[in-house]
């Protein structure tokens, strides 16, 4: 099977920095947001999905006392054990690390579609506690022409914040198409995930948020 995924970011054409505000932004950046705001009060325990370089990792620890990350990518570990943190980075599978069921939060960005998202979401599911809390934003696959008058608001939307705020170009590999689309991806989410809310944001991405039940 080909290898759908690229290099991007330090090291690889283009120069690692903050935007022209001072700060980081790019599409997966914008929404953190929506995984800070589900952590649940108390939390102790948190899985970063995916992590790359640590960003989102690090925001999690803010309000997380115990935060691991993990990630195939090992130049991007490289660079987020840099920050000499006390966060737990992990090179490795997630689908097949011997994690143990315990997190209060599992969080992901950009990573459901390097993998078989079905797969993915469970396995994820898998590991939250009772009353933990799964967050997730994602890149899925647009249907033409269907989709195409979303899509295009959503170019000028990311056009008009990059001239605004810049842009960073993360360091991890990249995989694009998606092989799911957003359609599919609401359908497993309601499937795998009963009672989750599944949005679609204008910047090219979704979110689902699932509690897991206490019983």
């Amino acid at each position: 099977m080909t290898d759908k995924r690229v290099r991007t970011g330090a090291g690889f054409g283009r120069m690692p920095g903050m935007t022209k505000n001072g700060r980081r932004w790019n599409h997966n950046i914008h929404y953190h947001p929506r995984i800070l705001g589900a952590v649940p009060e108390g939390a102790r325990k948190a899985l970063d999905v995916g992590c790359g370089e640590g960003m989102l990792a690090r925001e999690l620890r803010r309000a997380v006392p115990r935060v691991t990350g993990i990630d195939l990518d090992e130049p991007s570990l490289e660079q987020a054990r840099e920050r000499s943190d006390d966060i737990d980075y992990v090179l490795g599978d997630f689908l097949t690390h011997p994690f143990e069921p315990e997190f209060d939060v599992v969080a992901s960005v950009a990573t459901l579609h390097h993998v078989d998202a079905a797969a993915g979401l469970a396995r994820m599911r898998d590991l939250l506690r009772p009353g933990g809390v799964l967050a997730v934003v994602g890149l899925a696959r647009s249907r033409l022409p269907h989709d195409l008058p979303r899509d295009l608001a959503g170019v000028a939307a990311g056009t008009l914040h990059r001239v605004v705020k810049g842009h960073w170009q993360h360091p991890s590999p990249t995989v694009w198409p998606p092989p799911v689309t957003y359609a599919q991806m609401r359908e497993l989410a309601a499937e795998l995930l009963p009672g989750s809310e599944y949005r679609r944001h204008l910047l090219l991405r979704y979110s689902i948020v699932w509690r897991k039940p206490l019983a």
